[in-house]
């Protein structure tokens, strides 16, 4: 499953590596938006097969952060 940004903001955190379980609901990274920061959850229990993002990046709404299988 794509994890995609919902609207522009920027990377604060990466809380797991590629190859990391998740379970559905575990904090995957934090974004930055309208100066507040949002944790991102994990849609799936699945593991974390790429990333697309580094800390610092700018998201535009859409854009890839990471894949969850």
């Amino acid at each position: 499953m794509d994890l995609k940004a919902k609207m522009p903001s920027k990377v604060e955190a990466l809380k797991v590596a590629v190859g990391d379980a998740v379970a559905k609901g575990a904090e995957v990274a934090v974004i930055e938006a309208m100066k507040m920061k949002t944790p991102l959850l994990s849609p799936v229990d699945g593991t974390v097969k790429s990333i697309a993002v580094a800390v610092g990046d700018r998201l535009k709404p859409g854009g890839l952060i990471m894949v969850i299988e």
